[in-house]
């Protein structure tokens, strides 16, 4: 919305949607193309090594536009990691509602997330972009769906009742984290199996209550 002046009087004028909507896609488009630029230099070269006029050239943005966006490198890095986040849980989400009994879409959702954790590269970003709040907002929205669709596993016999679906959450992505030393997809294959046959009625918990429901 702007404002001109005609005859000494104020006009307020209502810019068309479209222009807005296309004003708004440059930004997100200049936006994501930083992000890239940033991701991809700094894990080529390191963080240290990357400059904010490295990543302006890089995109074609000049810089005291990239400026006006982030105010230096690792701003940029810990907004590409959240939007990474932001497109993992998306993606997640949609296995997890999809169609079929409960524990096949458990699986689907693991292999997803075994998946992407397997492909993460660490190095000196890990301990920076892990710290972020956004990252543990994150773990704690997957585990809530993951121990819905537990639940609903529980009410359909496919998964043991002794054990409290928070719990089971807990397990299942401290496993799949788990994929990120493995050295092959076949080991992350296994290790989705193995921790699905630990849910499954009848797995031993090491204690002497059976498969009574956890209080």
């Amino acid at each position: 919305m702007l404002y001109s002046r005609r005859r000494s009087l104020w006009i307020k004028v209502v810019m068309p949607k479209l222009w807005t909507n296309t004003i708004e896609a440059h930004k997100q488009s200049v936006r994501d193309a930083a992000l890239d630029a940033a991701a991809s230099l700094v894990l080529r070269r390191g963080l240290a090594a990357v400059t904010m006029s490295e990543i302006a050239q890089e995109t074609g943005i000049g810089r005291a536009t990239l400026y006006k966006y982030f105010p230096d490198v690792q701003a940029l890095v810990r907004a590409w990691h959240e939007r990474q986040i932001g497109r993992h849980l998306t993606t997640l989400v949609a296995i997890a509602h999809g169609q079929g009994p409960p524990l096949n879409r458990l699986d689907a959702v693991l292999r997803a997330y075994a998946g992407m954790a397997h492909s993460h590269q660490e190095g000196e970003l890990a301990s920076m972009l892990h710290a972020g709040g956004h990252a543990a907002h994150a773990l704690d929205h997957l585990s809530t769906f993951v121990s819905s669709i537990i639940t609903e596993g529980v009410a359909a016999g496919e998964v043991r009742e002794d054990v409290r679906a928070k719990e089971l959450a807990t397990f299942c992505l401290a496993a799949m984290s788990g994929a990120r030393g493995l050295g092959s997809d076949a080991a992350v294959v296994r290790l989705v199996a193995l921790t699905l046959d630990a849910l499954r009625p009848g797995s031993s918990t090491g204690g002497s209550e059976g498969t009574k429901r956890a209080p």
